[in-house]
């Protein structure tokens, strides 16, 4: 349950910096910052209050299925950035109660409507499971379908669903070939290798990366996608991106995937960065933002874009001095958007307008945090890859308090790496959605699938993996979740 009072901020660096007084230099500063947007994204979620199965690990409409696992992945990203375990029951229970009965992330509850994109947003929070992450990739894989465009996934699963089956698109696409990127590097599978390969050339040759490396949105398989469609999202530029970065790590450098990544970093910052001459390396959502016409799930598009970047900088290091470029300004611009309502800390969307702008939701906020918490990068342990992990096979009984119906008892991941140099952070556990007094007022297949092994790297200390794969930080006892998406 939430606890009705958590000191935040205040706790966490002894005290409460306001997101408009963000000072990037100062550790103690983003911290308190990203606390605060933090729970300003939690106080959306009532889910782990009601204990319902309609509502645990969903936000309110409008936001989609989708969106709720694309936040908890934001949440994964400031437990391992801050070693802030105060969301850690709530994260926890939340997606072990989306992992669906062969531990895949196909939901029954959602089928019919899931799509291949929504199933790899939620792949994305999986990293405390490496066999969870393998299960995920073989119903993915398996909906390959060469009979049109030459091969490609659809953007739905199910025949049922009539809005989307005959379209391809980046972000289904891009998803697969990043987590096989992913898996890849964890893993050593040359097979993984080969298939990331393989979707980078198709979606090469049928025109989703274009030849100045832009991402666009997808094409019609009625047509056999002759017609790309122009559409760009700043979503879809980031998970080709990171997929790219990864295989670059993952290869010891090579010189191609190197370039690759430096392209896509480039096309980013010429596209999504800098709307006007005085709004200089401020992200923007360049489809929908100036025109103010992004829609629920465009909202939060700036968010994954910045996670995306900042990871990229840890399986590339040389792109760091880049995206600081792109991301220090933008963090700080975030922070000044995030002066709005009573308590001054509510985030606006249009970062570039020098304050709040009026409108927010779960988006918003969720797009602050993940560009703020990064700035913390460099203090993250990076994801392990194969060799530094172990499976270990073990039983981890459901979190406590779990009210609600407790999914299959689950096989983790579970990782170890050396603690965090910086110092643990010590809050409350629980989180509240009540205002804080310590601040400022205001699809079909599932062939082979398995519970999720355990994984165990050999330098002693034992925590829980993250993503990137399958990164973890600390010392983390019993489930979830250190990660880094």
């Amino acid at each position: 349950m939430f606890f009705k009072s958590v000191h935040g901020a205040a706790i966490l660096t002894g005290s409460f910096v306001a997101p408009k007084d963000l000072n990037t230099s100062d550790v103690s500063s983003i911290r308190s910052v990203a606390s605060t947007l933090a729970y300003g994204t939690m106080s959306y979620y009532t889910g782990n209050i009601t204990n319902t199965p309609e509502t645990l690990a969903v936000f309110p409409a409008p936001v989609y299925w989708w969106e709720s696992g694309a936040c908890w992945g934001s949440m994964l990203d400031y437990q391992h950035y801050t070693g802030d375990t105060s969301y850690h029951d709530v994260i926890t229970q939340a997606i072990l109660s989306q992992v669906g009965p062969n531990y895949d992330f196909m939901v029954p509850r959602h089928f019919g409507d899931e799509g291949n994109d929504d199933q790899a947003f939620w792949s994305f929070t999986h990293s405390p499971w490496l066999t969870m992450a393998e299960n995920i990739w073989n119903t993915m894989v398996e909906r390959w379908n060469t009979t049109t465009c030459g091969g490609g996934i659809a953007w739905q699963i199910f025949a049922s669903n009539p809005n989307g089956m005959s379209y391809k698109n980046s972000v289904s696409n891009g998803g697969l070939f990043q987590l096989s990127a992913r898996l890849a590097r964890a893993t050593g599978k040359q097979t993984y290798q080969d298939w990331a390969q393989k979707i980078w050339d198709w979606s090469e040759s049928v025109g989703f990366v274009d030849g100045n490396f832009n991402v666009m949105d997808g094409a019609d398989s009625k047509d056999d996608c002759r017609r790309v469609s122009r559409e760009m999202y700043s979503y879809s530029q980031g998970i080709y991106l990171y997929g790219a970065a990864v295989l670059y790590n993952h290869t010891r450098g090579d010189a191609t995937w190197g370039d690759r990544t430096t392209r896509l970093l480039a096309a980013a910052g010429s596209r999504y960065f800098s709307p006007y001459a005085n709004a200089t390396g401020v992200m923007f959502e360049q489809m929908c933002e100036i025109s103010n016409t992004c829609d629920t799930d465009m909202l939060s598009f700036k968010a994954y874009l910045s996670r995306f970047l900042w990871a990229t900088t840890q399986m590339m290091p040389s792109t760091l001095p880049t995206v600081q470029a792109l991301l220090v300004p933008s963090a700080l611009a975030a922070g000044q958007a995030c002066s709005g309502g009573a308590n001054g800390t509510v985030c606006g969307h249009r970062w570039y307008v020098g304050g709040y702008d009026g409108t927010t939701s779960l988006g918003q906020q969720m797009s602050a945090l993940e560009v703020v918490q990064g700035l913390l990068v460099q203090e993250a342990t990076p994801p392990l890859r194969a060799g530094e992990i172990q499976h270990v096979k073990g039983m981890i009984p459901a979190p406590a308090p779990a009210p609600a119906p407790a999914p299959p008892t689950a096989t983790l991941v579970i990782s170890t790496v050396a603690a965090p140099t910086t110092s643990p952070i010590s809050m409350p556990q629980g989180v509240a959605p009540a205002p804080n007094p310590s601040q400022p007022s205001s699809p079909d297949s599932h062939e082979s699938a398995s519970a999720p092994s355990s994984v165990m790297s050999s330098n002693g200390n034992t925590g829980v993996s993250t993503p990137g794969l399958f990164m973890m930080s600390g010392l983390v006892v019993g489930f979830l979740m250190w990660r880094l998406a």
